[in-house]
């Protein structure tokens, strides 16, 4: 997701409008999801988290503003989710690897704060049968997923990767936005002067860490990474790969999906790709929408970065209420049509190797998932569909939990 300040802004965007799901009409039929939905662990891999996450400012213990807290997930039986330690791509000096460290390592000690402030409600797992463990015991389980491998530096250690497993890392993603150290992103940043490609996949380095990372039993994670990149890293790694948060380019045409060829590698490799819920990548914006968003922008002086940084809460809230009006020209992309890119990506990848991820906090959120707490009405399309409470098992868990463990075992 675009984790610039217009993007967070378009966050704002959730609450407005499009067509909620509702409690299927069959009551049988929504007896059986309810049920459904309690015994199977139902984990997303993309939750983001602000840097005051964890603080008296930002408590997720309680009921808070964000996405994501514990209330919220206790009240949509959304019961694990990889907490992230997100990275804007910097520049490549030694001045913005020391931000992007800084930044990294903030999010990582908020995390592992959380857990330890409510040790009766949630935990971290270090491993599958952790995970299991404390499920079955009646408490959320977090994990920590990494989202851009640019604060490792120029010269990480096999010893870096390992205190990061220790610390409770459990999966990297190669790039963000824009081309860094490792590899190749799927979206250029040409404000960091890049060009179409850098590497043309992995970097030398970036082979280094997909090794570094199996040995670590870190998942390597593609997400944000060019095609070539992804492609390569299936080949370097020893052990499956996912792609965290990401959609399927046959609906939704965009660099960030990924095409039919990316997801048949995914599930001929072992890999799973967890199908995001972000409304741009769910279903694109119309071009009426687009020139409505950007004309708004350019009139309230967001359409560039130094407006962006200049802007005053009156004008963030101006934009917050008016971007609403896209939704009059289109509706927004809702839990439907979410689910009709996890029915492609099972044709495509097979039920094996799919899974589902929000990206709440950091953009996500579409009509009838706008946050934890309506997680039951995925698994209740999932049901409406036809799919088995077995297959409804591993597109929420089973499937990342089997390659998380598949990882373990490279490390061993």
């Amino acid at each position: 997701m675009p984790k610039l300040p217009v993007a967070a802004l378009l966050a704002a965007m959730i609450g407005s409008g499009g067509a909620i799901a509702q409690p299927l009409e069959d009551p049988a039929e929504e007896a059986a999801a309810r049920a459904i939905h309690e015994r199977v662990m139902a984990l997303d891999t993309h939750v983001d988290i602000p840097l005051e996450f964890a603080t008296a400012e930002v408590d997720p213990g309680g009921f808070t503003k964000s996405q994501v807290d514990l209330p919220k997930m206790r009240a949509g039986g959304l019961d694990a989710a990889f907490f992230i330690v997100f990275t804007p791509q910097g520049p490549m000096t030694d001045e913005g690897l020391a931000a992007g460290r800084k930044i990294a390592f903030t999010r990582l000690a908020a995390i592992r704060r959380f857990v330890a402030a409510y040790p009766d409600e949630i935990t971290l797992a270090m491993s599958v049968k952790e995970a299991e463990r404390a499920a079955a015991a009646g408490r959320k389980v977090a994990f920590i997923g990494m989202e851009n491998a640019f604060p490792l530096g120029t010269s990480p250690t096999q010893g870096d990767l390992d205190r990061l497993a220790g610390d409770g890392v459990r999966y990297a993603g190669i790039a963000h936005f824009g081309h860094n150290q490792f590899g190749d992103s799927s979206n250029p940043n040409p404000a960091l002067g890049d060009e179409a490609e850098k590497w043309g996949g992995l970097s030398p380095l970036g082979v280094e860490l997909v090794a570094m990372l199996n040995n670590a039993g870190i998942m390597v994670d593609v997400s944000h990474s060019a095609k070539t990149t992804m492609m390569q890293a299936i080949e370097a790694s020893k052990a499956p790969i996912i792609a965290s948060h990401s959609g399927v380019k046959a609906i939704a045409d965009s660099p960030r999906n990924l095409d039919d060829e990316q997801l048949k590698a995914l599930g001929e490799s072992g890999g799973v790709v967890q199908i995001v819920a972000l409304d741009a990548y769910v279903k694109p914006f119309s071009e009426a929408q687009l020139a409505f968003r950007d004309a708004l922008r350019k009139e309230l002086k967001l359409d560039t970065p130094a407006g962006q940084a200049a802007a005053t809460a009156d004008v963030i809230k101006a934009y917050e209420q008016r971007v609403k009006g896209m939704w009059e020209i289109e509706p927004r992309a809702n839990v439907a049509d979410l689910v009709d890119h996890i029915d492609h990506a099972v044709e495509v990848a097979g039920i094996d190797h799919v899974g589902i991820a929000s990206d709440f906090d950091g953009g996500g959120g579409i009509a009838g998932w706008e946050d934890a707490s309506e997680t039951l009405n995925v698994t209740r399309e999932l049901v409406r569909r036809g799919y088995s409470e077995k297959d409804i098992a591993k597109i929420w868990s089973g499937n990342l939990l089997r390659v998380l463990a598949e990882a373990e075992k490279a490390a061993d």
